[in-house]
């Protein structure tokens, strides 16, 4: 698997796929480029499709050093610079959100057209998920922790028809000290102060249902976001991206579509 070397040093892996202009895709918190497996052949026609294993996950280092999504940004901006890929439209979801966010803000001329998913600005002007959720999370029984992070992603009646394997409950390979460390760098994020300097087109979507990450979270994200657009997917949670995939993906490459030529 190919690798890049950030700036500190740690290596980076990434995966390319397809044809076209590309497509950076940002995993959640604690994952590596499989949260994509599901629905990555959605944009296989029309884009060439770059994920990156985080540092901490994967195939990439696992460094106990600081992390952050600033930091996860940077190493976006690492892989981007090893492919000699100037502009890319980037879609991040739930902490891929967070990362992509920083990604826009601090590298804007590397972003031409950005999509945020069932993500949030962080910080205390997003809306935390509720105290019966977090501490679901945190029961001592993995199993049951399991089957509250699937009820979490997906709806019951998806769930009944889809019997896994899931590709969204994190790399179990990942060690203890990079498992805190994403858990840090995700419930560090803030980025409010700086949304309004976001200037590549910008597209929030976010499930109706979603308790991981409250839903309240997109409208307060797209007011922030000068000119950027909302849509919800009715009756989705967390996963609304792999359950509702007939709606989402359709929606996220018109948007990519609708945007001013690369130049």
């Amino acid at each position: 698997m190919p690798h890049v070397e950030a700036s500190d040093g740690v290596r980076i892996a990434y995966q390319v796929r397809g044809d076209g202009p590309p497509l950076v895709l940002l995993a959640g918190q604690a994952n590596d480029h499989h949260w994509w497996d599901g629905v990555r052949d959605d944009f296989a026609g029309a884009r060439s499709t770059v994920t990156i294993d985080y540092r901490g996950t994967g195939e990439s280092d696992r460094p106990q050093l600081p992390y952050s999504t600033e930091r996860f940004a940077d190493d976006v901006v690492a892989v981007l610079d090893g492919l000699a890929v100037r502009r890319a439209d980037v879609y991040g979801t739930s902490m891929g959100g967070r990362v992509a966010q920083w990604l826009a803000v601090r590298h804007p001329g590397r972003v031409r057209a950005l999509v945020l998913g069932c993500t949030s600005a962080g910080g205390p002007h997003a809306v935390d998920r509720s105290g019966d959720v977090r501490r679901s999370l945190i029961r001592p029984d993995p199993l049951e922790v399991r089957q509250t992070l699937l009820e979490l992603m997906y709806t019951p009646a998806w769930l009944a028809t889809h019997p896994g394997p899931y590709h969204t409950l994190g790399d179990r390979s990942m060690p203890a000290h990079a498992r805190r460390g994403h858990l840090v760098a995700s419930d560090g994020h803030d980025a409010w102060d700086a949304l309004p300097g976001i200037v590549a087109p910008t597209l929030v979507l976010h499930g109706t249902d979603d308790l991981l990450n409250p839903t309240a979270n997109a409208p307060l994200l797209a007011a922030r976001i000068p000119g950027s657009r909302l849509e919800l997917i009715q009756g989705a949670r967390h996963a609304y991206f792999e359950e509702c995939r007939e709606l989402a993906g359709p929606l996220v490459l018109d948007f990519l579509d609708q945007q001013a030529p690369r130049r």
